[in-house]
């Protein structure tokens, strides 16, 4: 039974993880057989309200926050090693260009939240199997761009050209795609940044997943 992390960034589209695509991503883990462990930044970011799709003036901890989509305990990433996981994904949301990395705001100029850095690192080193959903190909983007990665967010210009301004070479895919990069070990796919529904990304989710679990090794 391969253990897969599953990387949040918070709770929510707009200040956190894309709940739906996480949502996703641990029901085909869990089907698959998976076992999970899910992991978050301790560390505390501006909160919206969803429904006026503004800043609701609070200060939330992410990895708390996390934890309504895990139903329990989200583990410190700080505290997991690469030798503890077979595998890792990542969900995507705004929470995953705000709090995992500063993407959102400073674009290829960015840097990753150390904890994330060190584990991506380390993952990659490792040469165990990275999946990143939707936006949060910019994580690896700003992580591994040494590397050179290949990623998709689908076909956005602006965000395809930050990317390979950080380092990664973009491939553009359609919603129910995934784009593997064997040399670096990492599976992509766009789910929300293209949509339009959640039928829609479950394929591309649902592909990345089982990608990810034939990658790990015996």
């Amino acid at each position: 039974m391969p253990t897969i992390g599953v990387l949040l960034s918070g709770c929510g589209v707009l200040d956190g993880s894309e709940i739906h695509e996480a949502t996703l991503a641990l029901y085909f883990l869990d089907k698959a057989g998976a076992k999970v462990i899910c992991l978050a930044p301790e560390m505390t970011a501006p909160a919206m309200d969803h429904a006026a799709k503004a800043p609701s003036g609070e200060m939330r901890n992410v990895r708390v926050e996390a934890a309504r989509i895990a139903r329990g305990a989200v583990t410190d990433v700080a505290s997991v090693t690469a030798d503890s996981l077979d595998g890792l994904i990542l969900p995507g949301g705004f929470g995953a260009a705000k709090n995992l990395c500063d993407f959102a705001e400073k674009g290829a100029k960015g840097t990753v939240f150390p904890a994330v850095a060190t584990l991506l690192a380390a993952m990659h080193a490792a040469g165990k199997p990275i999946g990143a959903i939707c936006i949060a190909p910019a994580v690896l983007a700003l992580a591994l761009g040494r590397f050179h990665p290949e990623l998709t967010i689908g076909n956005d210009p602006g965000t395809a050209q930050a990317l390979e301004a950080a380092g990664a070479k973009h491939v553009a895919c359609a919603v129910d795609e995934i784009h593997v990069d064997a040399a670096n070990n990492l599976v992509t796919t766009p789910a929300y940044m293209l949509g339009p529904g959640i039928a829609d990304i479950a394929k591309g989710i649902e592909k990345l997943v089982a990608e990810i679990l034939s990658r790990v090794r015996p």
